[in-house]
């Protein structure tokens, strides 16, 4: 609605008439509150990304190696090996492998598929039980030096001297001035042992607790498996942090340049066996020394002996037809 404007101009004139007008809204910016609309903005976006890409990293590390490509590379990897047992027997040399790491992460199943091809005479596997009272009076590294190669031999260690500063000290099967003198004394008998000519190398598999986890379950319900656990397996899980803190002063000590640890992760069984394998074997430069295809020569000439009647033999039943 209009309304007449009486007042005069200075030159006489009259005002217009003025609408009359609703009176307008100033927003007064407020400071900073733009800018953290902003940045809320894009921590969520952030957040929404990381989250995207952690999702994408563990579908990749869940995602299973094939059973074909898996067992093609073992073979070529296990040919190797047994070229790499030929050169060691070649040149005399001696070689020591430890397998370390949490119980159900791998450590029996890649020391399988290494001697699987190997001659057990030049490779062996070393995996010892509770010592004695009599080793228990010993030298701590007695028991494992008896154990040691001679020229021209490979010795795998399903678990080590390093039960000494792990499953003793958790489990408080030793004290604590023991483990303190095992941490300080291990780093200078393995210097001593690669001064005599020995290759000495070290693997850690390392396994997450939910795969731990997984495994133990699988171990129960598999009467074929159920004796891998102990109770001393049982009984890790209630000091899983315990173990921790053990593994990590460990290797704070004996990580050493002469013998160094290599830590292989182990949740995805099939691709530890093999990255631990193809790792092992970049470790020693060898040569192919693999014989030549032989000629059988001909069999004996039939010159006539009888043989006593195959009934006067035991045989085995044939349970299977």
């Amino acid at each position: 609605m209009a309304k007449e404007n009486n007042s005069a101009n200075p030159d006489g004139s009259v005002k217009a008439l003025e609408l009359a007008r609703p009176p307008r809204e100033i927003s007064v910016p407020i400071p900073g509150k733009k800018s953290a609309k902003k940045k809320e903005k894009n921590d969520a976006k952030k957040l929404k990304k990381d989250k995207k890409e952690k999702k994408k990293e563990n579908k990749k590390k869940e995602k299973k190696l094939k059973n074909k490509a898996y067992n093609k590379e073992l073979r070529r990897l296990q040919i190797e090996l047994v070229k790499l047992q030929e050169w060691i027997k070649h040149k005399g040399l001696k070689v020591v492998v430890l397998f370390e790491g949490r119980d159900a992460a791998g450590k029996g199943g890649v020391i399988k598929r290494i001697t699987q091809r190997m001659n057990p005479r030049i490779c062996r596997v070393v995996a010892l039980g509770t010592p004695t009272e009599r080793e228990k009076t010993q030298w701590y590294f007695q028991r494992y030096a008896a154990h040691l190669p001679a020229a021209g031999e490979m010795v795998l260690f399903d678990r080590s001297w390093y039960n000494r500063s792990g499953v003793e000290r958790v489990m408080g099967f030793c004290s604590e001035e023991a483990v303190r003198e095992f941490l300080h004394s291990c780093p200078e008998f393995e210097r001593m042992l690669v001064r005599s000519g020995i290759l000495l190398v070290k693997y850690w598999f390392s396994v997450s607790d939910e795969e731990q986890e997984r495994r133990f379950q699988a171990r129960i319900h598999d009467p074929t498996k159920r004796w891998k656990l102990s109770p001393m397996d049982l009984e890790s899980r209630a000091k899983w942090q315990d173990y921790s803190k053990a593994k990590d002063e460990m290797m704070a000590y004996t990580d050493i340049k002469q013998a160094p640890w290599y830590v292989a992760n182990a949740d995805n069984k099939k691709r530890a066996r093999i990255n631990c394998i193809r790792h092992l074997l970049s470790l020693i430069s060898y040569k192919d020394l693999t014989p030549k295809p032989i000629k059988l020569p001909p069999r004996q000439a039939d010159t006539g002996y009888i043989r006593p009647p195959i009934q006067e033999q035991t045989f085995v039943p044939d349970f299977y037809e």
